[in-house]
C-alpha cells in the first residue's frame, strides 16, 4: 500500500453519533437513554416527545448516519483506503457498546473515532470519550480484549467540511426574493449550552469568556462570511446565535435564541434573513424542529423572509475530509511529520483532549484522552 494512503496503525474506524428514534415506540426509551440518572419522570419525557411525534417518531439523524456510512465507504474504496467502517450510538441502536464487541470480535485491535460534533464542548466531545469508556470497561468486564481507541481531532475549520456550509449559504442566498437578497442578514445558529460548559470549553488556556465553544464557531462564521463577500461582492451582516436550548431556566445558557434574533433583527427593518446551522452535521431533529418548525413559523408571524442552508451531511467532500483526517492522524502516529489541513485563525485542533479540557462537573473516566484509563 502506497504511503499515501496507509492507515497504520489503525484497522478500523467507528462512526460515532448521538442517536434517535426510528418509530413512535421508541420515543420515550429513547429520551429515557438520553435523559438516565436525571430522573425525568415519563410523562415529562412524553411532552418533551412532542417533537419527534410531530415527524411519526422519526428521527432523521439515523438515516443520515447511514448516508454519511456510504459515503465515507465509497471514498475509501475510490481511493484504495482499505479500513472497515463501523457505526455506533450513544442513545440507540446500534448501540456504541454492541458495536465495539462486534469490532473486537471482528479481529480489530486499533481504532479511530469520528464523533459526528465537530466543536469542543463537554457535551460535543468528552461525553462521547466518557461513553467510550464506559463500553471499553464493559467489554473488560466480559473478558473481550477490548481494542484501543483514539480520537479523530475536531474538524470544524477542515476545508472539507466549511466549503459546503459556504456553497449552502450561497443557495440559501439565491433562493431569497431578489429585492430582499442583497440586505439579508446571516444568523449562524449553533446548540446553545450552559455558559459554564461554554467558559470551560477545549484545553485550560482555551478556557473563559465562551471558551473554545463560541471561539471555534465564531472563527467558522468569519471563514463563511468572508468567502460569501468574496463570491458575491455582497457584504451580508451576520452574527452567532443559538437554538435549542433545553435546561432549567435558572440556569445561565448562551443567548441570543434565534427566535428572539429574528424578532430583533424584523424590529431593527431588515429585510430577510438566512439561518446557517454550522453547529450540525446533518440535518437532525434539532434542525427538522426548532429551525425549519418553530423559526420558520416566528419568521412568518413577523412577515420576515427566512431561508435556511443546508447542512454537510454526507457531502464528498466531507467524506474526502475525513479519510484526510485519518491518514493524517496515521501518519502521527507513525513518527511522521505533517501539516494538519485547517482554515482560519485558530489552526487545527489538538489530537489528544489534554487533562482539564472541557471537564464534566462530576469527574468521570474518559477514553481517548491525555487522562484515559485505556492509554
Amino acid at each position: 500500500m502506497p504511503d499515501a494512503l496507509d492507515a497504520t496503525p489503525y484497522d478500523a474506524l467507528l462512526l460515532l453519533s448521538f442517536g434517535g428514534p426510528e418509530g413512535p415506540d421508541d420515543v420515550v426509551p429513547f429520551l429515557e437513554n438520553v435523559t438516565r440518572g436525571r430522573g425525568i419522570p415519563k410523562e415529562r419525557l412524553k411532552e418533551v416527545g412532542q417533537h419527534y411525534f410531530l415527524f411519526g417518531g422519526v428521527s432523521p439523524i439515523n438515516d443520515q448516519n447511514r448516508a454519511l456510512l456510504r459515503a465515507l465507504r465509497e471514498d475509501f474504496a475510490a481511493h484504495g483506503l482499505d479500513l472497515p467502517v463501523y457505526w455506533g450510538n450513544r442513545n440507540w441502536a446500534p448501540y456504541l457498546t454492541d458495536t465495539l464487541r462486534e469490532m473486537a470480535a471482528d479481529g480489530h485491535r486499533r481504532i479511530l473515532v469520528l464523533a459526528t460534533s465537530a466543536y469542543a464542548s463537554y457535551s460535543g466531545c468528552r461525553q462521547y470519550r466518557e461513553n467510550l469508556a464506559d463500553a471499553l470497561a464493559t467489554l473488560q468486564a466480559e473478558g473481550v480484549e477490548a481494542p484501543a481507541v483514539d480520537k479523530l481531532r475536531h474538524y470544524f475549520n477542515h476545508p472539507g467540511f466549511v466549503e459546503p456550509m459556504i456553497d449552502g449559504v450561497l443557495r440559501a442566498l439565491a433562493e431569497l426574493p431578489e429585492d430582499v437578497r442583497a440586505g439579508a442578514h446571516i444568523a449562524f445558529t449553533t446548540h446553545s449550552i450552559p455558559t459554564a460548559a461554554a467558559d470551560t470549553s477545549g484545553p485550560v488556556e482555551s478556557h473563559g469568556d465562551g471558551g473554545a465553544y463560541v471561539a471555534q464557531h465564531l472563527d467558522v462564521a468569519r471563514l463563511i462570511a468572508d468567502a460569501v463577500r468574496e463570491r458575491t461582492g455582497v457584504d451580508h451582516p451576520w452574527q452567532l446565535v443559538y437554538q435549542s436550548r433545553s435546561g432549567a431556566p435558572h440556569i445561565p445558557w448562551l443567548e441570543p435564541d434565534i427566535c428572539d434574533h429574528l424578532e430583533e433583527r424584523h424590529a431593527a427593518g431588515v429585510p430577510a434573513v438566512v439561518m446557517a446551522p454550522i453547529g450540525f452535521v446533518s440535518d437532525h431533529m434539532e434542525v427538522l424542529y426548532d429551525l425549519d418548525t418553530e423559526a420558520k413559523a416566528k419568521a412568518e408571524e413577523l412577515g420576515l423572509p427566512v431561508r435556511r442552508s443546508a447542512t454537510v451531511g454526507a457531502d464528498p467532500r466531507f467524506a474526502a475530509a475525513v479519510r484526510e483526517l485519518i491518514l493524517e492522524r496515521a501518519a502521527v502516529e507513525r513518527g511522521r511529520e505533517v501539516t494538519p489541513c485547517a482554515l482560519g485563525a485558530l489552526g487545527p485542533s489538538h489530537n489528544v483532549c489534554p487533562v482539564g479540557c472541557c471537564p464534566a462537573r462530576a469527574p468521570r473516566p474518559a477514553a481517548a484522552g491525555a487522562d484515559s484509563p485505556y492509554a
